[in-house]
């Protein structure tokens, strides 16, 4: 194929990456009490000082931003600079770390003996840590971790102590340091705390910002927050939040600083620990505040074997060189750098895009299990209809074809190849023996139709709404693995999809079919802006490549042998689709004139629960309310929904001709059961 050359570039194939080692290896062979009172000088950028949390207050206070701010809002409001002065002050003890080496020993000892129990192995990429130390000598050094599981950054700081590296200062929620005792401990260990939103609190948003770029401009520690702003409870990518990453920016920009090294960090954890916590919540099972004694009971997880973590520090990124071409530093020498300013629409794109090119990095250096490929074959199964489940033999040969299609694909996949794949899904399934059962050589997901699945034995009442839910937990917490995956499938199977959709195998009809998914789906998955064309193409470069298709300058052609891989594609997409359509359907049938955007996920998921009892719809998954919050981010954007101005708090109003023909062009009615058959 003459135009491969293009891609080479983009050739998942040819991507190397680091190998790993174990760090609690050592920690099994030598005292606990040693490695956490030993002898700790990491290295600090151009060699600074450390400063002490108090003396890094009185800078932030004395900055003339602050003042400048300070003295705006008491204009506004008529109170004295003193009192907003205090204000101020008030606002930065609340937010404030203060990192102390006793309270870091503390923890490396805990936690030492913590995750020798509950994993594995927790394995690191040196090269990444060698990078990693040689980076914060050069820059201020920003730490993006993806975010699954409130493990994260106490994981982060063991590492970087570990190897002896300078410990971050970490962006945390409000709601940690709502728990006595354990929100002061995460401050001790370098938590500064942060409000979930603070709209247009211009005071707030000053000393935060303030505070962020003091340390990072002086290079006083690295800085560490999650670009997703949450941990995410499907095992996706959320979209980014720019917010923090303005303000890390922000030195660089105005020139303060020669550079500033982003590092992404990709945290794969084999079992999650808050699988079935997260499955309850996205079903609207409300979950426990985070509490110390909460923290306690969860001492059980301790007897659980949750696999192994790997954690894999990828390429710092510099922003200089980001931005390099794309953005005109000129325009911040026009006024003093103390006075706040808006940033212009090429700053927020180029923030944008830097946001997008991270969290791929992220996604791109997940370890993935071969759990993962065998729950995305046992759901699809499970969508199927097959209520017996899958032979032992036959899901472990099909396992080992996703295994080379997922290779083939780029992916990051840790399958032991000196083991026989029977052995690796026996091993893989007694991990995962909460989600799974195996009886009589045949291998399905543990939802037990009927009788015995109630807590009180076959004859206890139990509502086939309860039945739907203890069952919706199990499939929510499987397509949590499957989503692991998802970013290696994504681009091809949204060609899949749009090959199955499109009314030819016009190339261009297929494009455009790619194009409406693609936008579709643009809140649901990480698909970066701007670049359709790109994903249309590495889309068709990676299914050409494997065999599946035959694409010539007018059409796109399955192949015989593609016929296999389509239909898996395909099938991966399927739930997300019958999801958006299945909310169609509501918004055109059952959504009132007063529906508000608080009441949209209650409702939806009554309207979806009616229509799985009465068998209308194959995925329970669709019960999911981040797929139902993702679909009306993406109806609002796309204006197939608004929100009317001046009625009472996010007041909904459908347009019912768009959202008809979203759904259309979706494909079909419900329920979608037509099988792909390709046009040759």
């Amino acid at each position: 194929m003459a135009s491969s050359a293009v891609y080479t570039h983009r050739d998942p194939m040819l991507k190397k990456r680091d190998d790993f080692e174990d760090i609690l290896e050592e920690r099994r062979n030598s005292s606990d009490l040693r490695y956490a009172l030993r002898c700790y000088t990491p290295v600090l950028y151009k060699g600074v000082t450390p400063c002490s949390s108090s003396v890094l207050k009185s800078i932030v206070l004395q900055s003339d931003q602050l003042h400048y701010v300070i003295s705006q809002v008491s204009k506004e409001t008529g109170k004295t600079t003193e009192d907003i002065q205090e204000e101020a002050s008030a606002i930065l003890e609340e937010m404030a770390h203060s990192q102390q080496l006793s309270t870091i020993r503390f923890f490396a000892f805990t936690l030492s003996k913590i995750f020798k129990t509950l994993f594995r192995s927790i394995c690191v990429n040196e090269e990444g840590i060698q990078r990693l130390q040689q980076a914060i000598q050069e820059h201020p050094v920003v730490l993006l971790p993806s975010h699954r599981s409130y493990m994260d950054f106490l994981l982060m700081s063991y590492i970087l102590y570990t190897y002896d590296l300078a410990l971050p200062v970490i962006a945390a929620g409000m709601d940690f340091m709502a728990m006595k005792f354990v929100g002061e401990m995460l401050r001790m260990s370098g938590a500064f705390f942060i409000r979930r939103s603070f709209g247009g609190d211009k005071l707030y948003w000053a000393v935060f910002s303030e505070y962020v770029r003091t340390i990072l401009k002086n290079g006083f520690a690295p800085v560490e927050f999650f670009l997703e702003g949450t941990r995410s409870r499907t095992a996706k990518s959320l979209t980014p939040k720019l917010g923090l990453l303005n303000i890390v920016m922000d030195p660089y920009l105005k020139g303060e600083v020669f550079d500033v090294n982003m590092v992404p960090v990709s945290i794969s954890y084999e079992r999650i620990l808050e699988e079935a916590l997260y499955a309850r919540e996205l079903l609207g099972i409300p979950k426990p505040k985070e509490s110390t004694s909460g923290l306690i009971k969860a001492r059980k997880v301790l007897s659980e074997d949750y696999g192994s973590i790997h954690v894999y520090f990828g390429q710092p990124l510099s922003v200089r060189s980001l931005a390099q071409g794309k953005v005109n530093r000129c325009q911040f020498n026009l006024v003093p750098r103390h006075i706040p300013k808006r940033p212009g629409e090429d700053i927020h794109n180029f923030v944008n895009d830097s946001a997008y090119r991270l969290v791929r990095a992220q996604e791109e250096n997940m370890v993935l299990k071969p759990w993962v490929l065998l729950a995305s074959l046992l759901l699809q199964n499970q969508a199927e209809g097959q209520k017996q489940g899958m032979m032992l033999d036959e899901l472990t040969t099909q396992a080992a074809w996703l295994r080379d299609l997922s290779r083939q694909y780029g992916a990051f996949l840790h399958w032991p190849d000196h083991v026989a794949p029977s052995e690796v899904v026996s091993s893989s399934l007694s991990l995962h023996r909460g989600l799974v059962r195996i009886c009589e050589g045949r291998v399905q997901l543990a939802v037990e139709q009927g009788g015995p699945a109630g807590p009180g034995g076959p004859h206890s009442a139990v509502t086939p709404e309860e039945e739907l839910l203890s069952q919706a937990v199990i499939i929510l917490s499987c397509a949590s693995y499957r989503n692991q995956a998802l970013h290696v499938f994504l681009r091809p199977a949204l060609l899949a999809s749009a090959i199955h959709t499109a009314s030819s195998n016009q190339k261009q009809e297929v494009f455009n079919s790619f194009s409406f998914l693609r936008n579709m789906f643009s809140n649901e998955f990480i698909l970066c802006p701007g670049a359709t064309v790109q994903d249309f193409e590495e889309a068709c470069y990676l299914l050409v490549k494997t065999g599946a298709l035959q694409v010539t300058h007018q059409e796109v052609l399955v192949t015989e042998r593609g016929q296999r891989t389509l239909a898996f594609l395909t099938s991966m997409l399927d739930p997300f689709v019958q999801g958006y359509q299945v909310v169609c359907r509501f918004l055109c049938e059952e959504a009132t004139e007063s529906l508000t955007e608080k009441q949209f996920i209650p409702a939806v998921r009554k309207f979806i629960t009616k229509h799985l009892l009465a068998g209308r719809l194959r995925h329970t998954e669709v019960l999911s309310s981040d797929l139902q919050k993702n679909c009306l981010a993406a109806f609002l954007r796309l204006g197939a929904v608004r929100k009317i101005k001046g009625a009472e708090q996010g007041t909904l109003k459908v347009n019912r001709v768009m959202v008809n023909s979203l759904e259309d062009t979706l494909g079909g009615k419900l329920p979608t059961q037509k099988a792909v058959i390709a046009r040759l």
